[in-house]
């Protein structure tokens, strides 16, 4: 039983991570109707942004404190990726707003190609590591829960409330639902929609430099090919829980990450993934709108 509630608490870390990239996704679907595949690569490009910012702290300063040397790299990560973001939403996605599905779909590959490109230039192709930055540990019988957990499914329940209550109780979240329904209706009413927008694709790029950065904390360690498969998982997991929905985001995150933790556990881990693709399948044939999703109705 101690080792089933362990896997549970790894479950949750682990999707606390990728219910974070999630809304990224769920946010700009929800909005423009499109899936951004460059997301995964923009958290990949956070925890690469978290790195440099860690690295710069301890060869400037010696003791540097770890909370604080935390919430430098998550700042400076959420703006380096908000900047990526907006640019990439401007120049490549903005242009092809009105064109056929499909241009935008491959313009996100593209999109992806080039920022792994890019950080695997800047910064090499190998893994970089630091050191344990939080190495807490308590001990509740032979069930062990660290310090970094906790934050990490604290700072994840913080985020989701605080981004739920500006989608649905201020103005901005006001304009994002009005754009979401009706684009052109929301521009005769005076929302600035290009901006709103460039919002969403910023408040989901700093979402994703948060997962980075708790990802670099957790782990240790990222490369520039830690982009494709937690991206791919988060959006995995943005689709089981209901795509167009946050709490679903965050939802269909934790199931993912409870799912691969149990596998691995009781199985073996080469089919974690497999498991994990075989139950979203499942789950959408019996509600193709996700958990938490609503069908979409179309105006006719």
């Amino acid at each position: 039983m101690e080792y089933f509630i362990q896997q549970l608490l790894n479950g949750l870390t682990l999707g606390s991570i990728y219910g974070l990239i999630a809304i990224g996704y769920t946010m700009v679907y929800g909005i423009i109707g499109m899936v951004n595949f460059a997301h995964g690569d923009i958290f990949m490009l956070g925890g690469f942004a978290a790195l440099v910012v860690y690295l710069l702290l301890t060869a400037a300063f010696v003791g540097f404190p770890v909370a604080l040397s935390l919430l430098i790299m998550m700042v400076v990560a959420m703006a380096v990726t908000s900047l990526w973001n907006w640019s990439i939403e401007k120049m490549a996605y903005r242009p092809l707003r009105g064109s056929f599905r499909l241009a935008p779909l491959i313009t996100a590959i593209g999109m992806s190609i080039l920022i792994s490109n890019f950080v695997q230039v800047t910064q090499g192709p190998r893994n970089k590591a630091i050191p344990g930055m939080i190495t807490d540990v308590y001990s509740f019988g032979k069930i062990t829960v660290s310090l970094k957990q906790i934050v990490i499914v604290v700072l994840t329940a913080v985020l989701l409330t605080g981004f739920w209550y500006v989608v649905n109780h201020t103005s901005l979240g006001r304009a994002q639902r009005a754009t979401e329904q009706d684009r052109k209706m929301a521009a005769l009413l005076g929302i600035n929609v290009d901006r709103t927008i460039s919002i969403t694709f910023v408040m989901g790029a700093a979402l994703a430099a948060v997962a980075g950065t708790m990802y670099l904390m957790y782990y240790g360690v990222i490369s520039f090919a830690d982009g494709f498969v937690p991206g791919v998982k988060a959006f995995t997991a943005a689709v089981l829980g209901g795509i167009g929905s946050l709490p679903g985001a965050v939802l269909g995150g934790l199931l993912i990450g409870l799912i691969e933790a149990l596998w691995s556990a009781y199985f073996t881990i080469d089919y974690k993934d497999v498991a994990t693709f075989s139950i979203l399948a499942i789950a959408l044939i019996f509600k193709p709108s996700g958990i938490l999703g609503r069908p979409e109705v179309e105006k006719v």
